[in-house]
């Protein structure tokens, strides 16, 4: 249930991360179950290529915590992470990831490939499929709405 809660909101941010043409993902970062950050995908906005929401919601948490190790934490997001979130969630020592949709394309955590048996020095909790239809459908109508109109 709590999963679900968490959840609900990343997928508000997704919501305003589609509203202004980004790429709609959005995730939370929470602590002792209490939001602590929050954000969805800018890398349009901030010409930035690491804008994902994940990275957005670990820098931002690391200020918050006055940390860059984010210990029992979890992450909640829209869509699996990539290579490059899941590498900063290692950094970061984020406890557990929970993800919405699967990501085909580039998603490391079983949807394109699987880096989770990966030997590195950080072991978390994955829980993906939570909320899966509403982030996929929300994905699928942006993409859809992209290539009708060209963009």
């Amino acid at each position: 249930m709590k999963h679900q809660y968490f959840m609900e909101q990343a997928l508000v941010l997704a919501k305003k991360a589609e509203e202004l043409g980004e790429v709609p993902v959005g995730a939370i970062l929470v602590k002792n179950d209490k939001i602590i950050a929050k954000s969805h995908n800018q890398p349009i906005f901030l010409n930035d290529p690491t804008a994902h929401a994940e990275i957005q919601v670990i820098r931002q948490g690391a200020k918050i915590l006055n940390n860059y190790r984010l210990n029992n934490t979890t992450l909640y997001v829209t869509l699996e992470p990539c290579v490059m979130c899941f590498g900063a969630i290692i950094h970061a020592r984020i406890k557990t990831v929970v993800f919405a949709a699967n990501d085909k394309k580039t998603g490391c955590l079983g949807g394109c490939q699987d880096l989770r048996d990966l030997c590195v020095n950080h072991s978390l909790e994955i829980v993906g499929g939570v909320m899966a239809k509403q982030s996929s459908d929300l994905l699928r109508n942006f993409f859809k709405n992209k290539r009708s109109n060209n963009d």
